[in-house]
This record gives structure tokens, C-alpha cells and sequence, in this order.
């Protein structure tokens, strides 16, 4: 397990782990590093633009709290004293929740969600909220109202969505972790731009009460780290039932830190190829392979696999799940939206009935025909994204043509899915390696994910940004 980095080296280049473990042996306080992340932010976010909201007086008075309460011993997680960030479709009671939005550009919650009060539970250091494509809608993380996030690895290139600032914000070093929400990609596929962990859990694995929603019966959250250990110590905070959500399921909670110590050699991993595999960038092609090849004496097995897929019918695509909850703003105010979003809930309005209910169908068939999949391997193995991170002059303009998606499909299938990073490209971008687990099956995504990171320096190299 990380242990603290030497006290001579840069404290906001630690895990989120190494963090904390500097808190607890008191070589660090949390507010020499709230106030380190606080001055990053100054100094790196008017070109990132990665926060939308921050809070640096909370925050600071936050951690000087966790400071007496560690002098007391009074610490109920490791995560006690940390700074992170949230998402800002997440709702943090008393500060401004906009999902990046014109029509809630002001919008401050009375109620904390489930997955705040759970962090704040934790004495985590909220530093404040990140940006993100309008509403969660959009994948690239150049729609939201209050500009386009910036890719730590090159500010000419979108950091993905819709997770879009957490993602950038971790890669360079504005906070320690974040927590997204994810229905198509949008926690794994900035991971994988910005060369950090995003981890979407399984459907009903985490509370989605008190986030803004996109579709119902897709929507999860996950953490975003520096690490595959970061993430299953967010995750150990952030999951478990919530009787007051509708979607999260009463299944029991296990130690994701102790699935990193379980070995992997008697897995089984699958490489699902047709599809997934198909208009590969060159370099993403290259680091996924070599993943692979990585990975073959780990394990019992490596072997090629088929998957369901989803197939929507005209006019009943679920995304009418989002005009459900945006009707009355958008009704009212369409010209305050997004030209992307306008055009896409233009779309999901002739959304039919019977259509719609045969997709939904066409899910719990998927969720069902995976699991067979699952009786041939533990885990699958995969690109997250099938290019690098392309130019946001080409993605607002929308003369990139994007390959299809290698996401949306463990959305639909309901299972936890990883992205990590695996290697750069000829330009230094990064690239993700996808690794998905059946439906509450997150510890065994962690236990190959770990395995791999732990053999591999992927993780720990830092964008230029953060290097200046």
C-alpha cells in the first residue's frame, strides 16, 4: 500500500493515498494542503478552467477544523482532511449547483445529495465544484455554459465528458480526488483524455439521489483518482443503499482495499474485439496491445469474446429521459441552452411510446445476455476511447468526425467499468485501458486494475501544466 512521498518532494503530486497518509503521520497538516491546492488552482485553472465554483474560505476553515479534530484524535476515514472537488451537478447545500447551465447558472441547493453527505461524513475538504458539459448531456467537455475545460496534457485538446473539469482538475493537481456521474462515459472517458482512474460502478451501486439526472435507467457515480487505490477508497465512502434513492440496490458493501491484495492469476480476461477493436487510432491500438500482452502471464487466461449489443429502435432512445427532467426549462427557455443540446432534445421530443418501451426491453435483455459472458471470463479488457483527445477548435466546430463509442455499452449492460491509463501517444496524449467486471462485481475490476497498475508508471507521470 502508498505509503507518504518524501516530504522534500511536490505534496500535490501525491495520490490521494499518499495524502492521506501524510495527514496521519502529521508531516503534512490539511491546511498547508488546502492552501497548496488553493494557489494551483490560482495559478493553472484560468487556463484549465476547470472549476466553476471555489470555495476557498469554506474550505480553508474545513481543514483547519480537520487539523484540531486530528490533534483530538477524532478521525472517522482516511480520507479525513483530504481536499477534493465535486462535480457541479452534484448538490452541495448552500453552494451554487449550475451543471453548467444557463437556466441554473444560480441555482443554489438546500440539500446536500446522498454522495456529499457520505463525503462530508468522511471530513473530506471540499475545494469547490467543477465544470462539465451543459447538464451532463455531451461528451467532450466543450458545451457548458461557462466555456470549454481545457486537457491538462495540451490545452488545445477537449478533456472528454462530461466529467469534464474532475477529470482535468485531478490530472493536474488542483485537488487529491473528485466524484462524477456517469451514463454513457462521462466518468471514464476524461479519464482516459486526461490520463487519470475513472471508475463508473454498477447500476444502483451508488446513490444518485441529489445529482442532477440525465437518463434514469443509465445514470451512475464513480470516483475520478490518481490511482486504482485512490479510487476504492472514494468508492468505500461513496457506496452502499440508500433508502431514499429509487434506483440503489440493498446489496452489502465490500472492502474494495482488500480486493487490491487478492491475486489475479487464476482470472480469466476477456477481449471483446468484434466491435470494440474496430477504427482504432494507430497509438491506441499500440498501448492497448502491449496492455494486453502485459497482462497474459498475470492470469489463467486471456480470450477473445463476443458481446450483446444494444440495438435502439427509430424514434426510442432512452436520452428522452433527459427531456423528462428538462421539459419545464426547456420548454420555457430553449434559447438559454446549449446549440448541442437544443438540437439533442429537439431529438428525444419525438421520442415514441411504444419505441421507448421496447429499448428499455432491449436493456434488461442486455443485462441478462452479459452475464453469460461473464460465466466464460471475470473481467473484459478494452480501449476506453478509440482516438486520443482531438482539438476543441474541431470538436466546437464539429468537423471531427468521432469514432463510435466503447462506453455506453457497460452502461447499458449496468456493470462497473474502469478506465486507467496505459500508455501515450505519439504526441503525449494520453490513453485509457478499459477493464469491466459483471454487475457488483467492482472489486474483481479493481483486483486486475491494481495488478496492472502496481507493474506499470502510467499513472504517476504528470502533465506539462502542472510541471511549470
Amino acid at each position: 500500500m502508498a505509503s507518504p512521498a518524501d516530504v522534500g518532494s511536490d505534496p500535490l503530486a501525491w495520490t490521494l493515498s499518499e495524502a492521506a497518509a501524510a495527514l496521519a503521520k502529521r508531516t503534512v497538516s490539511s491546511e498547508e494542503l488546502t492552501k497548496l491546492c488553493l494557489a494551483r488552482i490560482g495559478k493553472l485553472d484560468p487556463k484549465l478552467n476547470a472549476f466553476i465554483t471555489v470555495d476557498g474560505d469554506t474550505a480553508l476553515a474545513q481543514a483547519r477544523e480537520c487539523d484540531r479534530n486530528r490533534r483530538a484524535a477524532r478521525l472517522p476515514s482516511r480520507l479525513y482532511g483530504v481536499p477534493i472537488a465535486l462535480k457541479d451537478n452534484i448538490d452541495t447545500a448552500g453552494v451554487r449547483t449550475t451543471a453548467a447551465a444557463q437556466v441554473f447558472k444560480d441555482r443554489v441547493p438546500g440539500e446536500d445529495a446522498e454522495v456529499t453527505r457520505r463525503l462530508k461524513a468522511a471530513g473530506v475538504v471540499f475545494l469547490g465544484k467543477l465544470n462539465l458539459d451543459e447538464m451532463a448531456f455531451a461528451g467532450t467537455g466543450t458545451t457548458g455554459c461557462f466555456g470549454a475545460a481545457h486537457n491538462p496534457w495540451n490545452l488545445d485538446r477537449i478533456t472528454g465528458g462530461s466529467s469534464a473539469g474532475s477529470a482535468a482538475a485531478v490530472s493536474a493537481g488542483l485537488c487529491f480526488g473528485s466524484v462524477g456521474s456517469d451514463d454513457g462515459g462521462s466518468v471514464r472517458i476524461p479519464g482516459a483524455h486526461c490520463g487519470v482512474v475513472g471508475f463508473k460502478t454498477s447500476y444502483g451501486r451508488v446513490s444518485t439521489r441529489g445529482v442532477v439526472p440525465s437518463a434514469y435507467s443509465m445514470d451512475t457515480i464513480g470516483p475520478i483518482a490518481r490511482s486504482v487505490e485512490d479510487a476504492a477508497i472514494l468508492l468505500q465512502v461513496l457506496a452502499g443503499h440508500d433508502p431514499l434513492d429509487a434506483i440503489s440496490l440493498d446489496e452489502p458493501v465490500p472492502d474494495y482495499s482488500q480486493a487490491l491484495r487478492t491475486p489475479i492469476a487464476n482470472l480469466r480476461l476477456g477481449v471483446p474485439r468484434e466491435y470494440f477493436f474496430e477504427q482504432l487510432h494507430p497509438d491506441v491500438a499500440a498501448a492497448v496491445e502491449a496492455a494486453i500482452r502485459h497482462l497474459r502471464p498475470k492470469v489463467r487466461e486471456i480470450r477473445d469474446v463476443t458481446l450483446p449489443r444494444l440495438r435502439i429502435p427509430e424514434n426510442g432512445h432512452y436520452d428522452v429521459e433527459l427531456y423528462h427532467y428538462q421539459k419545464p426549462f426547456f420548454d420555457k427557455s430553449p434559447e438559454l441552452y446549449h446549440p448541442w443540446s437544443q438540437r439533442h432534445l429537439n431529438q428525444m421530443m419525438r421520442v415514441e411510446t411504444l419505441p421507448y418501451i421496447e429499448t428499455l426491453k432491449r436493456v434488461r435483455e442486455c443485462r441478462r445476455d452479459i452475464r453469460r459472458v461473464f460465466e466464460q471470463v471475470h473481467v473484459l479488457v478494452l480501449p476506453t476511447m478509440r482516438e486520443p483527445a482531438p482539438l476543441i477548435t474541431e470538436t466546437v466546430s464539429e468537423t471531427h468526425r468521432r469514432p463510435p463509442s466503447n462506453t455506453s455499452a457497460f452502461n447499458h449492460f449496468g456493470t462497473p467499468a474502469m478506465s486507467l491509463p496505459c500508455g501515450f501517444s505519439q504526441d503525449g496524449l494520453p490513453i485509457g485501458l478499459e477493464i469491466v467486471g459483471p454487475a457488483y462485481h467492482e472489486p474483481v475490476v479493481l483486483q486486475v486494475a491494481y495488478a496492472y497498475q502496481q507493474s506499470t508508471d502510467w499513472h504517476r507521470r504528470t502533465p506539462p501544466i502542472s510541471r511549470g
